[in-house]
């Protein structure tokens, strides 16, 4: 999931500046009182968005601008972006610089302008962080439900090793005492070390509702590694297709019986590729029955990573028959839904992405709108965050020409030298109405820090009207 390209961006500076004040308050002006609570769940079909953990810090984003952009009472569930696998094939929380902010889970105190209440954290209460603003943001919203995931595209290294039939059990274990359990450590910061799981504290206990499970990818190559945070690349292996599907079993049998215990259903769900390659190493036909759905990461099709081009498009609703990459890696929303059907998957079980994000070249030739062109010259549009990636409520302050492509169900905006493509609301309301034709299960985001409350809006309004 290219997503976590921002991550990588971001996390360095922000966990240097956390390690040495790991209790600072930071602060956020006010944007609006906090809504009236509702317990009618906003939507028939599901809205699932990403907020990134990370996104507090030079987005200035928490779990209030939840509330404030409008989002809060429209989304049906918020997935917790992201958990780490330890070294030992076991879920952990440490404050370490590339490999986890615990201290921005649930260490960082709020003043009462930035809680999501408009109350300040107390001195002693159990949790703070967006643990805390998260559990507060569900007694508002009593319809939400938020899940931990897991993984993510630069942390799903070790995932191979705590499927192996020898850590399985363990690993699974592990996440669900922490998160579901709630036994978080009482401090997560430990120099050079893991710190240990809280003993039966439960201090986080109820703010999560199940688990996602965010493996990029079972038994193919994905992230290559990162020295510079010690991040060596991801192990993969031919049996992690048989052992993803085993520890999804395993999952569920968990889940199901601490929620025995707890009288309600913990959820499970994954973030699948869109494309055959990824998805077919998957066992699609036998994983759906343990899941409640399947969010299909439907972007990151094409972009700047590729810096000489052709220019195209990061999320396209078809397959355009114009597009001059190989017919078999013409990939879109349309062919990975069918890809899934194909496989027997219930289609209400199918939830669709939807980038809150563009992608973009400069140096683009100015033929044919900037659209398809390739050139030695061309490289990742500059971005405030990363070049080649910009977030939307950012974009659609660019006064560039915009045009339509129908043949792909696309847009995108070139001043004559820089091409830019993202969803706005029109491509939004038309992969909205394809998910109602479809029959499927709804949409999913990433992620909530890139909208300004717009694109929630046109997924909440193309879902429901």
């Amino acid at each position: 999931m290219n997503r976590s390209h921002v991550f990588k961006a971001l996390l360095g500076c922000c966990l240097i500046a956390l390690l040495t004040l790991p209790m600072r308050v930071f602060s956020q002006d006010p944007t609006a009182v906090p809504a009236t609570p509702t317990s009618v769940p906003p939507s028939a079909l599901k809205i699932v968005g990403y907020f990134p953990q990370w996104g507090m810090y030079a987005r200035n984003y928490r779990v209030k601008d939840i509330v404030t952009n409008g989002a809060a009472d429209k989304l049906t569930h918020i997935n917790y972006a992201f958990a780490n696998v330890s070294t030992e094939s076991r879920c952990y929380m440490e404050t370490r610089l590339g490999w986890g902010d615990a201290s921005a889970d649930y260490e960082v105190r709020y003043n009462k302008d930035q809680s999501v209440d408009g109350k300040a954290d107390e001195m002693g209460q159990p949790i703070n962080g967006h643990f805390n603003q998260l559990k507060k943001l569900k007694a508002m919203y009593p319809h939400l439900k938020v899940l931990i995931s897991i993984g993510g595209f630069s942390w799903s290294g070790r995932f191979s090793d705590a499927a192996l039939p020898e850590n399985r059990v363990a690993f699974v274990s592990s996440c669900i005492d922490l998160y579901i359990r709630g036994n978080i450590p009482l401090w997560a910061y430990v120099t050079g070390g893991t710190p240990t799981a809280g003993t039966n504290n439960g201090r986080a206990a109820g703010v999560f509702d199940g688990i996602d499970i965010d493996w990029e990818f079972p038994a193919v190559p994905a992230f290559m590694g990162d020295p510079s945070r010690n991040l060596p690349p991801n192990v993969y292996r031919p049996e992690d297709t048989e052992n993803f599907t085993a520890l999804l079993a395993e999952f569920r049998k968990q889940l199901d019986e601490v929620g025995r215990e707890h009288g309600k259903h913990y959820e499970l769900t994954i973030a699948a590729p869109l494309d055959k390659a990824r998805y077919s190493k998957m066992e699609l036909s036998k994983i759906h029955q343990y899941l409640d759905f399947i969010n299909i990461m439907a972007y990151d099709v094409y972009g700047a990573w590729d810096a000489d081009g052709p220019t195209n498009f990061n999320a396209p609703l078809y397959s355009s028959p114009d597009n001059p990459a190989p017919v078999d890696e013409r990939y879109s929303v349309e062919s990975a839904v069918n890809g899934f059907l194909a496989e027997g998957v219930p289609p209400e079980k199918i939830v669709v992405g939807v980038p809150f994000y563009g992608r973009g070249w400069t140096n683009v030739p100015n033929q044919n709108n900037g659209l398809y062109q390739s050139d030695p010259a061309m490289r990742p549009a500059p971005g405030l965050w990363e070049d080649g990636i910009e977030d939307y409520k950012r974009l659609k302050q660019l006064d560039y020409p915009s045009f339509r492509d129908p043949k792909s169900g696309t847009f995108w905006i070139f001043d004559g030298t820089t091409f830019w493509n993202y969803d706005d609301p029109e491509v939004i309301k038309d992969k909205m109405a394809f998910i109602k034709s479809k029959g499927l299960g709804g949409a999913m985001f990433w992620s909530l820090d890139g909208d300004d409350g717009t694109l929630i809006s046109a997924v909440y309004n193309g879902l429901n009207k």
